[in-house]
């Protein structure tokens, strides 16, 4: 069997912290309405100066410092984002100019929103197979502050800007990620117009059939992947769950008879951040030694599309 382990990780997040009393002074709404409905108290929006190619820069020099590594070794590059800086160069080739990459690096931005980040893993495992550096870089960023309505308080006091890193290595006697992938086609319960569309770009969210969708979801691709691992779920260090709402997370992890001490997030300092929301919360546990060398992490995200995805990764 052949697969990735993780090196390291690294994190960016924008300067500017509005709590939900901040969000009150823009829309009408209220901290008791936000939290008790999703479990965020801030979020981080991106001011003057700051950009989604900056994010994507600093989350990256960490995790490539951390891994001791040099850019130049690194085979594959992906970013997993909806709210990049442009539609092209995609932010992935901006990251192989701006950190000094070979021109042969294998460098794309990849869109399943929440879920991006794990599919991305999956996607960087498959192409270092055949990779001639067994390296890849992958991130997952977004700055969904500029493509939200704020007259609408049912999404605007929900999304936040960031982005974190990891860089994995594959090996040939590595463990494979047992990922499982789904997509279910959907372009009226979550969505942002294109530029050929008449509306505005904004995220448009009809909440009930969301929350429906991902409680069903996200269970279910726990017991698949640990199903397709071979394992049970006592056996998993940690989960890493896409933190979208923490009613959500509580669900799941109750219906899944899982240690709440293995499953915590920071939703409610980061809000909802889509494709980052993963890799933000794996830096903030490696970081602070929560999880470490030799443990398996299983992350799932979940979101627009309408996809989802999981995947059991092992730190090296």
């Amino acid at each position: 069997m052949s697969g990735i382990k993780l090196l390291s990780t690294g994190s960016a997040l924008p300067q500017r912290w509005l709590n939900n009393d901040d969000m009150a002074k823009i829309v009408d709404t209220s901290d008791e309405w936000i939290s008790t409905r999703t479990g965020i108290s801030g979020r981080y929006h991106c001011g003057q100066g700051e950009s989604h190619t900056g994010l994507c820069m600093a989350a990256a020099r960490q995790a490539i410092e951390r891994a001791g590594i040099a850019p130049q070794d690194i085979g594959v590059c992906i970013v997993a984002t909806l709210s990049p800086d442009y539609f092209t160069p995609s932010a992935a080739c901006l990251l192989q100019s701006g950190l000094g990459m070979a021109e042969d690096t294998v460098c794309f931005d990849l869109n399943a929103a929440c879920s991006g980040f794990v599919f991305a893993l999956h996607t960087a495992q498959c192409l270092l197979a055949a990779a001639r550096r067994k390296l890849a870089l992958v991130v997952g960023a977004e700055v969904l502050s500029r493509v939200l309505d704020f007259t609408d308080r049912s999404t605007c006091v929900l999304f936040g800007d960031g982005a974190g890193a990891a860089v994995v290595e594959w090996g040939e006697d590595y463990p494979s990620l047992h990922a499982v992938l789904g997509s279910r086609g959907n372009a009226e319960a979550l969505y942002i117009p294109g530029a050929n569309q008449p509306h505005p770009s904004y995220i448009h969210m009809d909440g009930r059939p969301v929350f429906r969708f991902a409680v069903d979801a996200l269970p279910r691709c726990v017991e698949q992947v640990a199903e397709q691992a071979g394992i049970t779920l006592d056996m998993v260090d940690y989960f890493v769950f896409h933190q979208a709402n923490q009613r959500i997370i509580d669900f799941s992890v109750k219906k899944l008879g899982l240690d709440p001490a293995k499953c915590a997030g920071n939703i409610a300092r980061t809000g909802n951040t889509s494709a980052a929301s993963v890799p933000l919360l794996l830096d903030e546990l490696v970081r602070t030694g929560v999880v470490h060398s030799g443990q398996r992490v299983m992350c799932v995200g979940f979101g627009g599309g309408l996809t989802w995805g999981g995947a059991l990764l092992e730190l090296k």
